[in-house]
């Protein structure tokens, strides 16, 4: 049991980084049309350390993904990092007021059971 904290610890710091990156960028203008001005965009983007924090937790989700497969088979492991997905849709729900709908529904709940078929398969 003490392995699924690697799995589990990829899936938090990649929902974090997906959820802080969708929350900064609500604090930027569109993305500008011109080549140099994007450039300066994209650059000041990568300065807020909140961003860097997602690209950071990004990192250190890579780092957990890499003991992970010490410990399971790829086939095994992957499916579960398909969890992120339930979790960011949750998340975004409260923080951002996204919609809900019965397809988003009907699909998060594919994804569950997929994710608990595979698990079984060992």
């Amino acid at each position: 049991m003490g392995s699924y904290i690697y799995i589990l610890g990829t899936i938090i710091f990649t929902v974090y980084g997906q959820i802080i990156i969708k929350w900064r960028m609500q604090f930027y203008k569109n993305l500008p049309s011109d080549s140099v001005e994007k450039v300066f965009f994209l650059l000041k983007l990568l300065l807020d350390p909140f961003i860097l924090s997602g690209f950071i937790a990004a990192f250190v989700a890579s780092l957990f993904w890499m003991v992970a497969m010490t410990r399971f088979e790829i086939s095994y492991a992957y499916p579960f990092t398909s969890l992120s997905f339930v979790l960011v849709f949750i998340i975004s729900i409260f923080l951002f007021s996204e919609t809900i709908s019965l397809g988003k529904i009907v699909g998060l709940l594919l994804i569950v059971a997929g994710v608990i078929v595979t698990s079984k398969s060992v």
